[in-house]
């Protein structure tokens, strides 16, 4: 049985419940909502209305007589540009709401049914369905190699050439950049597309060691060298043998240790603490900063003959503020490893979205980026990032700046301030129409009460 709205091509959902009394309340109260209605009473019928009648939304109750509805949910997100499933239960167990989101519900609606609850849920799993039409879709899942660096802009493209001619040679590179730019990136690809990418790479942080410690983690150290040296230990340098080690943040080397690293750059040899016998190496060096080296030797505070034994070769890496033609291609590629990493199944995000990312000067970089997609994709239910995740998300970024200088990534959480301050200026555009609301905010009406009561919103007649 199908009605129409009037006036309009209407979305179609299709209503599965075997409940008739269920069925023919929801079909009346939808179809006067203007939705195109098919109805199924079991789960074989469910799955031959899904291949005839191609709903845009399914309304689909767990507890049917010949089949689970977690069952079929599994079944119809396994086909290709699948339809929005929104669960309906009586049943308010935890294990059937866990398997339902995990499965890819996008909604999940106890009876007795709250109809203008339905009915936000059905109208934002409909405009997902027409965002698919627009903004940045996310390809097919690829191989990730731990050298990936993304970018077509000319700036890039220059930085690739450079990286095909050091890979071909064992000088000393310098990478430059700010936090969160991808410098390690560049030095492992400059390592994996060499003759030698077989051989080690080791990554050490010089400005996450204590300086007492970071000379034994470079050169090692013999037994009884100091206290608590209990047995010999090899160091990053003999470890890495014929292979690359990368010294990150090297402008927070001590003068004294910086005599040292010059020694074993002029002559490929050192020592370890506590012995005098010198050890080779043909460990290549790339040196990466996020610091002014060339004002820090004006300044006195860095040695200017390891600056040019450095220097030899070097890479800038730019902000990502000045490439922002590359951000489309990036925000796929997280996206893709999300899907992998995470589980999820994002194909699209909002083509507003993706302009407010494009605008946004993105302080923290790339590793900002991926933090903020990363908080994202966990918001997201259904396969389409939306605007309405990702701008409290920025604005949040704009306040705290957490990326930015280099604490570690923000919470995946969206601001207490933020979200009331979105709450209460979704409900005046929306006249404090519920139903309206949560459509506006992407919630369901459950949610939405909790955090009014959360925030002290009062509650007003629409």
């Amino acid at each position: 049985m199908t009605k129409t709205g009037p006036g309009h091509k209407a979305a179609r959902v299709l209503i599965v419940d075997d409940e008739p009394s269920s069925l023919e309340l929801l079909e009346v109260y939808l179809s006067e909502k203007g939705y195109d209605i098919v109805c199924a009473v079991n789960g074989k019928e469910c799955l031959r209305l899904l291949d005839e009648a191609d709903p845009q939304v399914i309304v689909l109750d767990v507890r049917l007589p010949d089949m689970n509805g977690i069952d079929i949910l599994r079944e119809i997100k396994g086909r290709k540009n699948a339809p929005h499933v929104i669960i309906i239960t009586a049943f308010h167990d935890m294990e059937t709401t866990i398997r339902a989101m995990k499965f890819g519900a996008f909604e999940y609606i106890p009876k007795p049914i709250d109809v203008d609850d339905l009915e936000a849920a059905i109208e934002r799993a409909v405009d997902l369905t027409k965002t698919r039409t627009g903004g940045l879709r996310v390809g097919p899942e690829r191989e990730f190699e731990k050298w990936d660096i993304i970018g077509k802009t000319k700036e890039m493209k220059e930085i690739f050439k450079t990286i095909g001619i050091l890979s071909g040679n064992r000088v000393t590179v310098l990478i430059e950049g700010e936090t969160g730019t991808g410098k390690e990136l560049v030095a492992r690809a400059i390592h994996y597309h060499s003759p030698y990418k077989n051989e080690p790479f080791i990554a050490i942080n010089c400005g996450a060691i204590v300086d007492g410690l970071l000379e034994s983690e470079l050169f090692g150290h013999e037994k009884g060298a100091f206290t608590g040296a209990i047995a010999m230990k090899k160091g990053k340098f003999e470890l890495a043998s014929n292979g690359t080690i990368l010294l990150d943040e090297i402008g927070e080397i001590p003068m004294e240790l910086q005599t040292k690293l010059l020694r074993f750059l002029q002559q490929k040899e050192f020592q370890r603490v506590g012995s005098e016998r010198s050890i080779h190496s043909n460990a290549r060096v790339i040196a990466a900063t996020n610091r002014d080296l060339a004002a820090m030797v004006k300044e006195g505070r860095f040695r200017e003959d390891l600056f040019y034994r450095l220097n030899v070769a070097s890479i800038k890496v730019p902000p990502l503020r000045d490439r922002s033609g590359d951000i489309p291609l990036i925000v796929e590629y997280i996206l893709k490893k999300l899907n992998r990493d995470l589980g999820k199944g994002i194909e699209q995000i909002e083509k507003k979205a993706l302009a407010r990312m494009v605008d946004y000067s993105w302080p923290g970089n790339i590793r900002e980026l991926e933090n903020i997609l990363t908080c994202a994709a966990m918001y997201t239910q259904g396969v389409v990032i939306l605007d309405s995740v990702i701008n409290p998300l920025i604005e949040e970024a704009k306040k705290t700046n957490i990326s930015a200088a280099g604490k570690g990534n923000a919470p995946c959480r969206e601001p207490v301030l933020v979200e009331k301050d979105r709450i209460l200026g979704a409900l005046e555009e929306n006249h404090w129409h519920y139903g309206k609301v949560c459509k506006a905010l992407g919630m369901s009406r459950p949610t939405l009460n909790k955090k009014m009561k959360q925030y002290g919103i009062p509650k007003k007649s629409s």
